[in-house]
């Protein structure tokens, strides 16, 4: 991983760490009984996959920040983030907890249980298990036409260009 990529990826972090507390300041406090239903749909949705890398995200970026100061400290930094990774995973639970609130708050106990009530259905056990297939070739298919138009585009502005008398 570049330095960019760490840089964008600790920026990245940082922004959902920020949206994380500041939209946790306008919320009521949802019930016991919504946040157990939200944290079921957390886990039965994989939502708390998002928020995994986190941790390692934030050590990785001070570990490269180090590194980039002195890198004869490559090694150390290297083991100093590891052990940080151990100690700080349990942390995550901090965040997972916040995100259940969030969840919770924004919808009624009733649309809970029947959003719970879909996802144990047949065609919501589909939904969860066909999704990740549906991105994935949705995401095949986008790329695929962007080239293509990005093919299409690029010819349109050889044309426009030869017409405005460059040689190209």
């Amino acid at each position: 991983m570049t330095f960019h990529q760490a840089s964008w990826r600790g920026v990245r972090l940082t922004m959902v760490a920020a949206a994380l507390v500041l939209s946790g300041h306008a919320m009521a406090q949802p019930s016991q009984a919504a946040l157990k239903m939200a944290g079921e749909i957390q886990k039965i949705t994989g939502a708390n996959q998002v928020f995994a890398p986190l941790i390692p995200g934030v050590i990785e970026q001070a570990r490269l920040f180090f590194i980039q100061q002195d890198p004869t400290m490559t090694n150390d930094a290297t083991a100093v983030a590891n052990e940080l990774r151990k100690d700080y995973e349990p942390r995550l639970q901090e965040v997972y907890a916040k995100v259940t609130e969030i969840y919770a708050s924004h919808f009624t106990e009733q649309e809970l249980k029947d959003i719970l009530a879909f996802y144990n259905s047949p065609a919501g056990k589909k939904l969860l298990a066909e999704q990740p297939k549906v991105v994935d070739a949705s995401l095949k298919y986008a790329q695929e036409w962007a080239a293509s138009l990005s093919d299409e585009v690029i010819g349109k502005m050889r044309e426009g260009l030869k017409k405005k008398g460059h040689k190209l």
